[in-house]
């Protein structure tokens, strides 16, 4: 990924999930004519990761600080990209892709409803962690050409068998094609008790497993 990125106050800066994707998506065959669209691109790290390899990536994003921030480092290492804001599924309808990358919001929150403001848009997804990556699955063959591939980054906590059960039964073919153990973080600690209680944890679990998915339209 490019180095010497900035973030504005509130903008989900690169972790281990994102190299995680990151290194998924360097093996991916993106061309100087491939699409690209990241949904949720944050600092935009992994949407200028493909177009340092030529693609022409959209990225698209619901907090305007993080449109910002993908904007100055586009610029910062002039590299062509479009950003838009708002919804993935309002701003891009109707456009196919060739590659299709994510690393969603996926932790587990006690308020079902989506945050609409704060840092806290960039992690919280409801109850079981999947108000997003359902919302990915569901669209993805529409914003996929034929032969296109979608990669999405998630806790395991959320239930990788269910993602490759959504995608299937949405006529892609997707497998789990990377995994990481990772410390937790300060967000999942805060709320060790409650996930625990919702059977989402293990007692004193100390280390999440993230998970890449790869899925392919026929």
């Amino acid at each position: 990924m490019p180095g010497g990125l900035v973030a504005l106050p509130g903008v989900y800066q690169p972790q281990a999930d994102t190299r995680l994707l990151a290194a998924a998506l360097a093996h991916e065959d993106l061309r100087p004519r491939t699409e690209v669209l990241e949904i949720g691109t944050g600092t935009g790290a992994l949407a200028l990761h493909a177009a340092t390899r030529g693609a022409r990536v959209t990225a698209v994003d619901v907090s305007w600080p993080a449109v910002t921030t993908a904007r100055l480092n586009a610029w910062l290492h002039r590299l062509p990209l479009r950003v838009l804001h708002g919804d993935f599924e309002a701003r891009i309808a109707g456009r196919r892709f060739d590659v299709v990358f994510s690393n969603p919001p996926y932790v587990p929150a006690p308020d079902n409803r989506l945050p609409s403001r704060g840092p806290e848009r960039a992690w919280d997804a409801g109850l079981d962690g999947r108000a997003v990556i359902d919302r990915i699955c569901a669209g993805a063959p529409a914003l996929l050409r034929p032969g296109g591939i979608l990669l999405m980054v998630h806790s395991g906590m959320c239930g990788a068998e269910k993602t490759l059960d959504r995608l299937a039964g949405a006529g892609l073919a997707a497998v789990v094609t990377a995994s990481a153990s990772v410390p937790w973080g300060p967000v999942l600690r805060s709320r060790r008790s409650w996930l625990e209680r919702q059977g989402l944890a293990a007692e004193a679990a100390e280390r999440e497993e993230l998970v890449v998915i790869r899925a392919q339209r026929p």
